[in-house]
């Protein structure tokens, strides 16, 4: 029965999310509102809000799902720059969304979320394949990286940046802080 209900949940919460891009496509995501969501998409306000604390989230947990599949890629034992790759060419499957998702950037915004999961993933990442928890100033190293890494994906996404998937990861590699590329090539997860 839970998982009847967990394919549910997941279905209802895809029908919320492509309401959501329907939305964004004409209306700013800080002008949607939910009533607007549930309305495009024949749910209630009380779906809604049993799935998502408000519509950023709901944003967030569409990224989210992109995001584990490159996750899930990179965990596989392929490299940085694959995984790169990998969320790259998701995002630009879904470049409308993800362009107006990235021009909000105040609370409970994309890009914060985004920051957040990258650097919990290293970390993570990092932890269990050395065995090791970061210096602090290899983790200062690592939010700079992120946060850089973030900055240029938007650039990206909204436009001001052409380039592949392929292209926009190859630069961010060789853009990693050199303490990183050593760390990362110790592990065997850079190119």
């Amino acid at each position: 029965m839970e998982n009847i209900t967990s394919v549910k949940g997941e279905k209802t919460k895809y029908k919320l999310a492509y309401s959501m891009k329907e939305c964004m496509r004409t209306t700013p995501v800080e002008n949607i509102t939910v009533k607007q969501i549930v309305e495009n998409c024949g749910l209630t306000r009380q779906t809604f809000y049993r799935n998502f604390l408000d519509k950023y989230d709901l944003i967030n947990w569409y990224f989210d799902k992109l995001l584990l599949k490159s996750f899930e890629h990179m965990g596989q034992g392929r490299t940085v720059s694959d995984a790169l790759v990998k969320k790259f060419t998701y995002i630009q499957e879904e470049q409308s969304f993800f362009a107006a998702a990235f021009r909000y950037d105040s609370q409970n915004s994309l890009r914060q979320h985004d920051f957040e999961l990258i650097l919990d993933f290293y970390e993570n990442l990092i932890r269990t394949k050395n065995g090791k928890i970061l210096d602090e100033d290899t983790h200062f190293l690592l939010e700079m990286y992120c946060q850089s890494s973030i900055y240029m994906t938007i650039k990206w996404v909204l436009g001001e940046l052409n380039c592949t998937p392929e292209k926009l990861a190859q630069i961010l590699v060789k853009g990693m802080p050199g303490v990183l590329e050593e760390l990362f090539t110790e592990l065997g997860i850079l190119n």
